[in-house]
């Protein structure tokens, strides 16, 4: 059995600052083909799927489709804001390189 991924508390409080739940939206983690590692994450506010994987906190929630649930085993999604910028980013055990972006890794 697969390990889900985890939302740390600092994501699920940026999605209450964003008020994603207020407008029927969840924080969507996709994996898809491409990037310049061979996978990339796909990260967006979007409605919940009626099979998708639901993690939820602070009124909050983050979903996962059954499609990208295998790359994100055991992964943690988290928020962070850095002189770079703000975003969302996902701490993957899975990954054995990534891009220098953090949007693109390889399994």
């Amino acid at each position: 059995m697969q390990i889900p991924p985890s939302v740390t508390k600092r994501a699920f409080e940026r999605l209450a600052e964003i008020g994603a739940a207020s407008d029927g939206k969840a924080l969507r983690v996709a994996v898809e083909g491409g990037g310049c590692s061979g996978f990339q994450y796909d990260i967006k506010l979007d409605a919940p799927a009626p099979d998708d994987l639901v993690l939820e906190g602070a009124g909050e929630k983050v979903v996962v489709d059954t499609v990208s649930l295998p790359f994100l085993a055991g992964a943690v999604i988290d928020f962070a804001d850095e002189i770079i910028g703000a975003r969302f980013i996902i701490e993957n055990p899975n990954a054995t390189a990534s891009c220098g972006c953090g949007t693109s890794f390889s399994m």
